[in-house]
């Protein structure tokens, strides 16, 4: 089986690399950095014309932290839209017959929302602080099944939590949230600070998701019968508050000082809980990591990439 990872360098994808090797899977990776920009039509389609791929799973985005993607929100729209449209305009070009994988950010769910229940994805506008990204993510739902439509092409959909875990950036404003504190607290420790600023209330409460947990599902969809067209949520259906993941965070560091919190900083989304009654009845057998053990060993790959 030839299986395509698209951002296999990245994130998500690194650690989707070594779960599907770890299988016995021999993935290719596409990618700026193994040499095919995503945003060029060309390039994609004649890289899956080459590769001829019987699954691809698509970890590519531009993305960053919260403020990250504010900033640059013209810039993350653009990206990602052209990433989308070459992706599915090449496939159905050079490789209808494969399965695409799509692990789709839950800031794509409604912003007022509080539990994110796969039935009510569309109701309501993305939070205003995600409009950018967030639409992106909906409007992969949405190529996917006008594809599918004139097409026949198959995808396989998963709506995702915050993800946090090893291999994502050094630099706190392109990671994801969670690894962003990890990342400052150590510097904070190191530097010997006695206050760790957070920004926000803290009161934000997020479901996470450890990556090599999702890299887990991911590699299990590989080989997904049935339709997962319409997505389902990766969920747990557990939250913890910005506040409460700092203190955890703290304690594994051993962290000495104070954390603070700056209000002159927007929240985002007050709640993201991923409710996980579909994910339990197609997946009961799937177990998560535990979170501290998942954010100690989170800390451990911070700790050595800061010091290389």
């Amino acid at each position: 089986m030839q299986i395509v990872v698209i951002g296999g360098q990245g994130f998500v994808g690194s650690n989707v690399m070594v779960e599907l090797q770890s299988r016995g899977y021999r993935p290719v990776t596409l990618s700026r950095k193994s040499g095919c920009d995503l945003r060029d039509y060309l390039d994609t389609k004649n890289s899956l014309r080459g590769l001829k791929p019987d699954v691809i799973i698509n970890c590519a985005a531009h993305v960053g932290s919260l403020h990250y993607v504010t900033q640059f929100a013209a810039d993350i729209v653009h990206d990602n839209m052209q990433m989308i449209v070459n992706l599915y305009r090449a496939v159905s070009e050079v490789c209808p017959e494969v399965v695409v994988i799509n692990p789709i950010a839950n800031c794509s769910y409604p912003g007022e929302a509080d539990i994110y229940r796969e039935s009510a994805w569309w109701d309501g506008p993305v939070h205003e602080s995600v409009l950018a990204y967030g639409n992106t993510r909906r409007l992969l739902y949405v190529f996917s099944r006008c594809y599918h439509m004139q097409y026949h092409i198959k995808t396989v959909n998963f709506l995702v939590p915050n993800c946090f875990g090893p291999g994502d950036s050094v630099d706190p404003n392109k990671t994801h949230a969670l690894n962003g504190i990890i990342i400052r607290m150590l510097k904070a420790k190191r530097a010997g600070y006695g206050e760790f600023e957070i920004w926000g209330t803290g009161k934000p409460a997020r479901e996470w998701v450890y990556v090599k947990d999702l890299a887990r599902m991911l590699g299990d969809a590989v080989n997904i019968e049935g339709d997962l067209l319409y997505p389902v949520n990766i969920a747990q259906n557990k939250a913890y508050s910005i506040k409460e993941t700092a203190e955890m965070i703290k304690e594994l560091i051993d962290y000495r000082g104070e954390i603070i919190f700056n209000t002159n900083y927007q929240d985002g989304a007050p709640v993201k809980v991923m409710d996980d009654r579909f994910f339990r009845e197609r997946f009961p057998d799937f177990r998560f990591t535990d979170i501290r053990e998942a954010i100690k060993e989170t800390i451990a790959y911070y700790r050595a990439a800061l010091d290389e």
